[in-house]
Formats: structure tokens, sequence, C-alpha cells
């Protein structure tokens, strides 16, 4: 399993960095996952919303069963982050292209934003962070107010650290509960049970 961590300047460090771990540790008990931070276009590295660098691991056109869109700085409505990135329209335009393809997608906070202005979470249910709730639901998402919202193709997690959580359930999903529950150990993170599939919460 391959996944692409999608991110760009003024990304949230966490939404990017949390899921990432929660891969490694995976593979590193010996699950076939690969995670790779992504961006549009080729970068030696990128600067985040809180001033960290972090180098590009490669390029979103590469061959990734998920791609996983991060969000930051959404609300600040500044030159970087997501907000930025929409108005700039290349990232939500790659994304609606790969979404023709058969692209399976996930976002972390406002990520899904990004991918609403591609025109992913449409008629789908789907979740944000708290901040742009109204923006999602009038952009045509089916909002749930939940930490993780899995629609099949499609599953995206409320803010920041929610990314942990949508990562944990990717991974139970693909490879089951108990594999997910020793990351979780291992990364000393108490799991979140609003997880919301197939019409269900659990």
């Amino acid at each position: 399993m391959r996944v692409g961590i999608l991110i760009y300047e003024g990304f949230d460090e966490l939404d990017a960095i949390g899921p990432y771990e929660v891969f490694q540790n995976a593979a590193e008990k010996g699950a076939p996952v690969e995670a790779r931070l992504v961006t549009l276009a080729p970068a030696v590295s990128v600067r985040a919303g809180h001033g960290l660098a972090v180098a590009s691991q490669g390029t979103l056109d590469e061959e990734f069963d998920w791609i996983l869109v991060v969000g930051g700085r959404w609300a600040a409505r500044g030159p970087v982050g997501a907000w930025a990135e929409i108005q700039k329209n290349a990232i939500p335009s790659a994304l609606r292209r790969m979404r023709d393809r058969g692209q399976a997608m996930a976002a972390v906070c406002t990520g899904t934003m990004i991918l609403s202005a591609a025109g992913v979470t449409r008629g789908r249910r789907v979740t944000t962070h708290a901040a742009a709730f109204d923006a999602l639901r009038s952009e045509g998402g089916d909002l749930v107010r939940a930490r993780v919202v899995d629609d099949g193709d499609l599953v995206t997690a409320g803010g920041v650290t929610s990314g942990i959580d949508l990562a944990l359930w990717l991974v139970e999903r693909w490879f089951g509960r108990e594999l997910s529950d020793s990351v979780a150990v291992t990364m000393e993170y108490p799991r979140a049970s609003s997880v919301s599939y197939e019409g269900m919460n659990r």
C-alpha cells in the first residue's frame, strides 16, 4: 500500500507528520505500507505553517494507492496554506484529474477544503476542521461531525490531531485491528471512538 501525503507551503506540520509516523510504525511492524511526503512539483523542501522546513520525498504524479491531502492556515487567508492553494488552483486541478481516473483520497483538517475545491466532496459524507464546517456544507459536502469519516474511497478527518486517528483507521481497514492497536500503543496514543462509516458510528 503506497500513500502519498501531499504537502505545500504553509501546511500544518502535525497534519502530515502524524499520519506519516503512523504508517511508518505500521511498516516497522511488518505491514506492506509505504508513506511519502510529496509535492505537486519537484521541491527540495517545503516550509510548513509553523516554520518547520520539511524535505519533499517525491511528487504527486507518482503511482499511489491513496493520496492524503493535509490542511493548514485555511482560516488565515494568507499567501500560503490551504486557502492560498485553493486560490492558485493548481493542486485542486491536479487532484480533480486524479479523481477522474479513480484515485482513492483522504484528507486531514482543511485538506478536505482542497478536495472540495477539486469537486471531490460533492454529495459525499465528509468532515473537516470545525472552522470550515459551514464552508464545506455550502460547497455540497454531506457534513458528518466525527473525528474520522469513511466514505469508501474517500476518508476524511477533523482538525490537526485527527490525522493520527485517520491513519490508524486506515491501518485497521487495510491490515486489521490488532496491528492498528499495536501502533497506537507504540505511539502512546489513545484511539478515538468517533469513526463514522457505512452510516454507522464506531
